[in-house]
C-alpha cells in the first residue's frame, strides 16, 4: 500500500516537472491587480443569438457605470464558424456582431472574454451539441445513453487525437473575432471521464486525463499569447472541502491541480451559503489567480465575497457574478449582486473618480 502511494506521488511530481519544462517561460499575464484596491468585477452571461448580443451592447454602458470591468461571454457553438460550418449552433452570431460588442466594451473600459465549453457540457437534456452530433466517434461514451437519458452532460474524449485540431480551429476563430487577450475554456461539472465505454480512456487515471486536457488547451492559448481561464470545481475534492459533487470532484479528477500551470485563472464558483469556502485559500496557496464566482442567492454571495476578501493576496482578483442566462433589457445592470460587489470591491468609488476626472 505504501509503495503504491509513493509511486503515485512520484508520478504526480514528474507530471508537474514535465509541465514546468514544457513551457520555457510563464504565459501572458494581464488580468492582475495593480494596487490594493484595484479589483476585477466580472459578469458572466450567455450569448446564443444576435438578439442577445444586441441587448448586451445596449447594457454595457450601464454595466460599466455599476463597476463592471470584465465581461465573460459564453458563446460556445453559437458563432458563424467558417472553418467548420457544420459545427454552427442555432445562434449564428457573426464576427461583425462580435466586433460591435468589442467596440462598446473598449469604449467603456471593459475587458471582453469569450468562453467555449471544452471537454464537458457537450449536451443539455435531450440535445447533443454540434461536435458530438457530427462526430459521434469523439464521444467519451459512444453509442451509450440514447437521448442523453441517465447522464448530466456528454464529454468528448481527451485522448482522441482528432478532436483538438477541430476544436482549436473553433477557438482560433473566436480569438480572432474577440481579439481576445484571455479565453475561458469552461471545464466545469465534467462527470464523464475515464469511461469504461471509451477504448482510449478506460482504466486511465481521471486526474491525469483531466490535466492532459487542461494542458492541451493551455498550450494552444499560450502559443496564441492568450491567457487561460477555467472553472475550478474539478480541481477540488468533495471529501476535504465538504462541497457538493457539483462544485467539487467526487470522480477523482482533483489531483490534476498539481499537474497544470499555475498562471491559469481559476473561476471558483459556489452558489450555496456556507461559513467557509476552503477552495479559495487552497487555490491561492497553490499559486493560482482566483476569481470567486456567485450566482443568484444574495446570502450565499455575501458569504462568499466576505470570506474571500479576508485573504490579503494580490492573486485574489475580485469577484465574478454569474447569470446563467442571456441578457435581458434593463435587467443586467440591476442584477442584485453587482452593486453590492462593486461596493465591497471599491469599484463604485473608482467609477465615481473616473467620472469626476
Amino acid at each position: 500500500m505504501i509503495k503504491r502511494l509513493l509511486f503515485s506521488l512520484i508520478k504526480i511530481f514528474l507530471f508537474g516537472m514535465i509541465i514546468l519544462f514544457q513551457f520555457d517561460c510563464a504565459g501572458p499575464v494581464r488580468l492582475i491587480r495593480t494596487s490594493k484596491e484595484d479589483y476585477w468585477l466580472g459578469l458572466h452571461v450567455l450569448i446564443d443569438t444576435k438578439a442577445a448580443v444586441d441587448t448586451l451592447i445596449r447594457e454595457v454602458p450601464d454595466l460599466a457605470g455599476n463597476g463592471v470591468n470584465l465581461l465573460i461571454t459564453e458563446i460556445d457553438y453559437n458563432f458563424e464558424f467558417q472553418s467548420h460550418p457544420e459545427l454552427r449552433g442555432k445562434g449564428h452570431i457573426t464576427i461583425e456582431e462580435i466586433k460591435s460588442l468589442l467596440k462598446v466594451c473598449r469604449e467603456n473600459n471593459i475587458v471582453l472574454v469569450p468562453e467555449f465549453q471544452c471537454l464537458g457540457h457537450q449536451s443539455w437534456e435531450k440535445e447533443t451539441f454540434p461536435l458530438l452530433k457530427h462526430y459521434p466517434q469523439f464521444d467519451e461514451t459512444p453509442n451509450q445513453f440514447p437521448d442523453n437519458a441517465g447522464i448530466y452532460c456528454r464529454s468528448w474524449c481527451p485522448q482522441n487525437t482528432d478532436v483538438n485540431p477541430i476544436v482549436f480551429d473553433l477557438l482560433n476563430e473566436l480569438i480572432v473575432a474577440f481579439e481576445a487577450t484571455a479565453f475561458h475554456v469552461g471545464m466545469d461539472e465534467v462527470f464523464l471521464i475515464a469511461s469504461d465505454y471509451c477504448t482510449l480512456c478506460k482504466g486511465k487515471n481521471p486526474a491525469e486525463l483531466f490535466a492532459k486536457a487542461i494542458n492541451d488547451y493551455y498550450k494552444f492559448l499560450y502559443n496564441h499569447d492568450v491567457e487561460m481561464m477555467m472553472w475550478g470545481d474539478r480541481l477540488i475534492d468533495t471529501a476535504s472541502t465538504h462541497y457538493s459533487l457539483w462544485e467539487a470532484s467526487a470522480n477523482n479528477t482533483q489531483a490534476a491541480i498539481n499537474m497544470i500551470p499555475k498562471d491559469i485563472i481559476i473561476c471558483d464558483w459556489h452558489y450555496g451559503n456556507r461559513s467557509d469556502y476552503l477552495s479559495v485559500p487552497l487555490f491561492l496557496q497553490k499559486g493560482f489567480r482566483v476569481l470567486p464566482a456567485s450566482w443568484n442567492d444574495i446570502t450565499a454571495f455575501e458569504s462568499l465575497i466576505n470570506y474571500s476578501l479576508q485573504f490579503n493576496s494580490e492573486n485574489l482578483l475580485g469577484h465574478l457574478c454569474t447569470t446563467w442566462s442571456s441578457p435581458v433589457k434593463n435587467e443586467l445592470s440591476q442584477f442584485p449582486n453587482i452593486k453590492s460587489a462593486a461596493k465591497k470591491l471599491h469599484r463604485d468609488i473608482l467609477v465615481k473618480k473616473n467620472i469626476a476626472q
